[in-house]
């Protein structure tokens, strides 16, 4: 009986999540139908540990912003970021039919 070819493929890794590029098996890259090959660009349990590192990030973030638009009770006004001092004005509500130019040139015709 012939011996099993085992076929390497490159996992490329993750420099952000300090997951290094190794070589492993195909059968541990998980189906991709919409790439070329089919297979993943990732071993599974690369993969899995940077899907879960992408939502740790994406949850740290939500979580700065909740801070930065909440405050902090012990900063004073002087230490946050200085307010504009006049608000950006309100544009008008646009008028239906013709405008007052148009309707006047249309009487004089």
């Amino acid at each position: 009986m012939p011996a099993k070819t085992v076929i390497l493929r490159r996992c490329i890794g993750s420099t952000r999540f300090g997951i290094e590029s190794h070589e492993a098996s195909s059968e541990e890259f998980p189906r991709q139908p919409s790439q070329k090959d089919g297979l993943g660009r990732m071993c599974k349990p690369h993969w899995n540990q940077y899907t879960s590192g992408l939502a740790r990030d994406a949850k740290a973030g939500k979580a700065a912003v909740g801070e930065g638009a909440s405050g902090s009770a012990d900063t004073t006004p002087n230490e946050t970021e200085a307010a504009p001092t006049e608000p950006a004005p309100k544009q008008g509500r646009r008028v239906k039919g013709p405008t007052a130019a148009a309707a006047g040139q249309s009487e004089a015709g």
